[in-house]
């Protein structure tokens, strides 16, 4: 299966810059492009009669070196394939739009998720060597894996820059056969059918006065201005700094269930759904259920484990895992499962996890 390499890149100015002007022209044909393809909806909506074929990246390709690059020198002191590679993902993200599996594509803006992909010679000359091309060779801070990349993406968060590609690697075989159910909260991360209670970083909540802070002594500075662009690293590292904790967690807890493991049961959350609720949102968003089931996913299939989604109709809070009696009404606040057939006292999620083993089994 293939999986993602990312890791940080060490750069000097003049590489910093190439990155920049490369940035520049990937946001501008992406901008360009999504502009041309709203005309062309636009024109066949009104004009039924008269369609406009709606175009490939490939057409995409051939306007913008007719009508765009000639006109803009600076478009040939980056690699050729930037401006490719940025109409062929708005191809796909328009794509998409189309199946209904994502919304309408967006303009980008200058230092927002800034990021380009280069392909054609690239290489990986060391340990922490890559070559790229027209930029040349890039130094990293971890060991490379010995591969052969068709195509590196390098993107900006804050101040730092990191490269990525794919590589293919081999699924495992699982030794466990046992099965393991993990309800997810917002008071605990997740609990284990086994008992055992894993607690979320809910590193937001630890850091969102210092991020408010932050931006509340930021607003009254000039945009554009020295200080403005300090003030908006240093939220931005804070920014990342936050992700950061959360991924580490979420990817440590991922890693531990599907490799110890044989099944692993979980629920089908309408995560967009409960983000609804405004009470609970900011907490929801804190734990990242959807980013957990997401790295379960490919792990399990990597490491060669089985992932059971139940239903999400499946009371599995309700149900005492003792009996099997399904209780009418339980409220969010009641921590505790009390059965009021047979009389057993168990806490909540634990009951939920145990629910889910039994389902799967």
């Amino acid at each position: 299966m293939l999986l993602g390499f990312k890791t940080e890149l060490k750069l000097n100015n003049q590489q910093r810059t190439a990155f920049a002007k490369h940035c520049g022209v990937a946001r501008h044909a992406w901008n360009w492009g999504l502009c041309l393809t709203k005309q062309i909806l636009d024109h066949n909506k009104v004009n039924p009669d008269s369609k406009i074929k709606f175009p490939s990246a490939i057409d995409l390709h051939k306007w913008l070196v007719a009508l765009v690059k000639s006109e803009h020198d600076w478009y040939y002191e980056v690699s050729k394939s930037t401006p490719q590679q940025a109409l062929m993902a708005l191809r796909e993200s328009w794509k998409r739009c189309f199946n209904k599996t994502a919304g309408v594509p967006k303009f980008k803006k200058k230092g927002q998720r800034d990021s380009f992909t280069l392909e054609g010679t690239v290489k990986i000359l060391s340990n922490n060597k890559i070559q790229v091309p027209v930029i040349g060779v890039l130094k990293t801070y971890e060991r490379l894996p010995q591969v052969k990349p068709k195509s590196v993406t390098i993107s900006r968060q804050a101040n730092r820059w990191f490269i990525s590609f794919r590589l293919e690697t081999e699924v495992q075989e699982s030794p466990h056969s046992d099965v393991v159910g993990v309800d997810l909260g917002v008071k605990t991360l997740a609990t284990l059918s086994t008992g055992e209670v894993v607690v979320g970083a809910k590193s937001y909540k630890k850091y969102e006065s210092k991020l408010s802070r932050m931006q509340w002594l930021n607003r009254h500075k000039i945009i554009g201005s020295a200080n403005w662009k300090k003030a908006q690293v240093q939220i931005a590292r804070l920014h990342r700094k936050i992700a950061n904790i959360r991924k580490d967690t979420l990817h440590k807890l991922t890693t531990l269930l599907a490799k110890n493991h044989g099944t692993v049961v979980i629920e089908d959350l309408n995560v967009s759904g409960m983000l609804a609720n405004h009470k609970l949102a900011k907490a929801i968003s804190d734990m990242s259920f959807f980013e957990f089931r997401r790295q379960l996913t490919y792990k399990c299939e990597l490491y060669g484990s089985k992932l059971v989604v139940v239903d999400r109709w499946f009371p599995s809070s309700k149900t005492c895992s003792n009996c099997g009696t399904k209780k009418e009404t339980l409220t969010l606040k009641e921590r505790v499962f009390e059965c009021g057939h047979c009389g057993f006292v168990i806490d909540r999620d634990l009951n939920a996890a145990i629910n889910l083993r039994k389902i799967a089994s």
